[in-house]
């Protein structure tokens, strides 16, 4: 199943804004605008604002507050960085992202924990057949990590 298309961080931003007033949570955002504010952007020139094909690059930082704290790091190249109570999902698709939100916020995720070898997962499901999967450190489990052992 296809995710909504959000063609912009400022889109993207919409979208997590729509999730943080369902939810009822506080919602910050850090906007950097220009290649040369934004995190990727190695290649770019010093003093340099625009990309090579005039564009504008656009990065956005949300913090959202609540249990679970999560942040999401939206790159102008189409992805993002979403950390769910400090485990990271790198590299998860801009589209992906309400619908990952929504899981994590709707109850879906959850931890997988296992004996041998140790070790415990977060998985967030998203409809369709996709799943996201990270290795949570050990000693990092937070209480809302710890409830959601399945």
């Amino acid at each position: 199943m296809g995710h909504p298309q959000l063609p912009t961080t400022e889109s993207a931003v919409l979208a997590i804004r729509e999730i943080a007033d369902a939810y009822r949570l506080e919602m910050k955002v850090t906007d950097d605008i220009g290649a040369d504010q934004t995190s990727r952007r190695t290649a770019a020139g010093a003093f340099t604002v625009l990309d090579p094909d005039g564009s504008l690059p656009h990065e956005a930082y949300v913090e959202l507050g609540g249990s679970p704290a999560v942040s999401v790091q939206l790159f102008p190249e189409d992805d993002a960085k979403i950390t769910v109570d400090e485990v990271e999902f790198p590299d998860v698709p801009r589209a992906s992202v309400p619908a990952f939100l929504r899981s994590v916020y709707g109850g879906t995720a959850w931890v997988k924990a296992r004996f041998f070898p140790p070790g415990q997962w977060l998985i967030v499901p998203l409809p369709g057949d996709e799943t996201y999967k990270e290795l949570i450190l050990r000693g990092a489990l937070t209480p809302w990590l710890a409830r959601s052992i399945r």
